[in-house]
């Protein structure tokens, strides 16, 4: 049984997924299959109709599909923005039709998410390997200003064509490469809280995502000049990435540190001067360079600590409360969230000398896992560079002071538990911040 069929197993959403070259030709077979009875509707932008949406809609024609009018957003900078999710209920809701996205991104998560509002099913022709939310619940709408992450289910039927997918303009791929790349210093975050006991690490959902995951990234310049096989096996990955989320309900197998630093940004709406948003993918990928960092930095310095100091030295939830008051200072969505999630994971002294001795007990273990898990800080950048993805902070519009600025909410941000809150509770983090970007420091200021 391949991964695929395997992971539709624990799926609780997605039932049914066909992945391929040409695989654009069996749409209306899967529709049939999943939505017999049904009328459909398909949603495209302008060009993810030219790409497929046309197609599927004349696939559906002959297959004797009864169809609404395609529903075709025509914005030259659409992205998934409450007055799209607007147009589209206003739609939606004039029919009882299921929609079909064409589109990996922004029109799935409009799709997903409007569809969550009449309790419909839907299903997703995916056209770039772009991100590994297409297979994912969950949709990411910009509301009032602020990026934010709706609950809604993952597509019930998915199709990708990897021969579209490895024509999509190579910045799709390049995110797509670079959301994928973090899953391996998040693989090590895991490794680390199932060691303290904060998340047990689920063999089965484990495997959907590393199994073949470096195999799925061993081509950075092949994805990057459009080898069909190789975009074929990074569509996989984050396929396997979104279903194993669906499967553990939770979004700790494709996620760590590296995401907090998407997060940060998403809520400042980090954009070039053009006015572009950055993606997700390449905001995650600087996140995976300072992750990977902090990873080589820890299994460098070890967990030989005094661990009654650590415990001594540990602030109180006032103080640390305090703390966070005037780091977010003029911020009251960062102020309202790093209360809540740094609330959610904070330890008691005695939890945290019981976290501190797990760690030291099995570091033997621990970290020679870590090793096998993570690639090098060089390598990670070298295939980033590889795939047309950015680097560099700058390369963002990130300046290394920003960065820095952005570390230190890090360990705020999210209540999951990362190699982050190792060094902050070994008393680390200010030196990895000097080696970072004091004198000689791998980002200098």
């Amino acid at each position: 049984m391949d991964n695929i069929k395997r992971a539709l197993q624990r799926t609780t959403d997605t039932k049914d997924c066909v992945i391929g070259a040409g695989a654009v030709s069996r749409s209306a077979e899967v529709f049939l299959r999943m939505f017999a009875g049904h009328k459909a509707i398909v949603v495209a932008d302008t060009n993810t109709w030219e790409v497929a949406g046309r197609r599927v809609f004349e696939l559906f024609d002959a297959a004797g599909i009864e169809q609404e009018e395609a529903f075709i957003f025509d914005a030259e900078h659409l992205y998934a923005e409450w007055s799209y999710v607007e147009q589209l209920r206003e739609r939606l809701g004039a029919t009882e039709a299921v929609a079909v996205a064409v589109g990996s991104g922004v029109i799935n998560d409009l799709c997903k998410y409007v569809s969550s509002l009449f309790s419909r099913k839907y299903m997703c022709v995916g056209t770039a390997a772009s991100m590994d939310g297409f297979t994912a619940y969950g949709a990411s709408i910009t509301k009032d200003g602020n990026k934010q992450t709706f609950s809604c289910p993952a597509p019930y039927a998915f199709v990708m064509d990897s021969l579209i997918a490895a024509r999509a303009p190579k910045e799709l791929a390049a995110s797509g490469y670079a959301d994928l790349i973090a899953k391996i210093p998040a693989g090590a975050d895991w490794i680390l809280a199932d060691c303290v006991g904060a998340e047990k690490i689920d063999p089965f959902v484990w495997d959907l995502v590393q199994s073949d995951l470096k195999s799925s990234l061993d081509s950075p310049k092949a994805i990057f000049r459009g080898n069909v096989k190789k975009t074929e096996g990074l569509c996989k990955g984050l396929l396997m990435s979104g279903f194993a989320m669906q499967a553990m309900q939770s979004s700790r197998p494709a996620s760590g540190t590296e995401h907090q630093f998407s997060h940060f940004w998403d809520m400042e709406g980090l954009s070039y001067p053009d006015g572009h948003h950055v993606s997700h993918g390449f905001k995650v990928g600087i996140g995976t360079l300072v992750s990977t960092a902090a990873l080589e930095y820890l299994l460098e310095r070890g967990v030989a600590v005094d661990v009654e100091d650590c415990v001594r030295r540990w602030p109180s939830w006032e103080a640390m409360e305090a703390d966070i008051r005037i780091l977010c200072e003029g911020r009251p969505g960062h102020l309202a969230r790093c209360m809540e999630e740094s609330a959610a994971k904070y330890p008691s002294q005695e939890e945290l000398r019981s976290q501190i001795l797990a760690l030291q007990q099995n570091w033997s273990r621990v970290s020679s896992e870590i090793r096998k898990q993570i690639l090098s800080l060089r390598e990670i950048r070298s295939s980033l560079r590889d795939v047309g993805a950015p680097y560099e902070p700058e390369m963002i519009c990130v300046s290394r002071e920003h960065l820095k600025e952005t570390l230190d909410f890090i360990p705020y941000m999210r209540s999951r538990f990362t190699a982050m809150d190792v060094l902050y509770r070994l008393g680390y983090l200010e030196d990895f911040k000097r080696s970072l970007f004091g004198k000689g420091g791998i980002w200098e200021i």
